[in-house]
């Protein structure tokens, strides 16, 4: 299992040149607009993902939401879409272990950092969902409940979401017991008395309590 397989798509220069000028729901905003969402904090196994995405001025922005709010299978539509159309994304990775060593905030913001330095265009701005931002030299601005109002934001969350979600459906066939194709390492009753009975797998984050309620 690979963690550090960063994904990354660019578009022609006609479409970058084209998204120089875009729409974010916080108004319009010169120059190429990074958003950035990650996927994984509160699960009690596996890595945490983050997304960075830049969208054209065509983007049909429609089929986007916070990837919470989407079924699984309008999640994975939107997400075939925003990679066939984004002018660039990438997803970037922090694993178990640096999760355990530096902390869930850190390993998250390292992967945000990580994503956005994938991105095969570099954006004069990015848009980051929460209260923090990653230090990645780019101006940068925190947007609370941003994957719910800015669509690069809302397309970051996506991919970050169907990233790590195909990650641990593929690990699940490497220890099955746990069923983490299921819960995607989330904290479910089943999946802690999986823990409980069975002790931890390889990619539990051993910082992370795990209670029988």
């Amino acid at each position: 299992m690979r963690y550090y397989c960063h994904i990354v798509n660019t578009r022609d220069k006609g479409t970058v040149k084209k998204a120089r000028n875009v729409r974010t729901g916080e108004g319009v905003l010169e120059g190429l607009v990074c958003g950035v969402d990650e996927a994984g904090r509160g699960p009690i196994a596996g890595p945490v993902a983050a997304a960075a995405v830049i969208l054209p001025p065509d983007f049909p922005g429609g089929i986007l939401a916070d990837s919470k709010a989407l079924s699984e299978k309008r999640r994975e539509s939107a997400a075939a879409t925003i990679r066939a159309r984004a002018v660039a994304w990438a997803v970037g990775w922090a694993t178990h272990e640096e999760i355990d060593s530096l902390n869930i905030h850190k390993a998250t913001l390292l992967a945000m950092r990580r994503a956005v330095e994938s991105l095969a265009v570099r954006p004069t701005r990015v848009l980051v969902d929460g209260l923090f931002c990653p230090e990645t030299g780019i101006p940068s601005t925190a947007i609370v409940k941003g994957d719910g109002k800015v669509p690069q934001i809302m397309a970051a969350s996506i991919i970050a979401k169907t990233a790590r979600d195909a990650w641990m459906k593929e690990y699940s066939r490497v220890e099955p017991a746990y069923g983490f194709e299921k819960h995607k390492g989330y904290p479910t009753v089943q999946h802690r008395a999986a823990v409980l009975r069975i002790g931890p797998s390889r990619i539990h984050r051993r910082s992370f309590r795990i209670s029988p309620s």
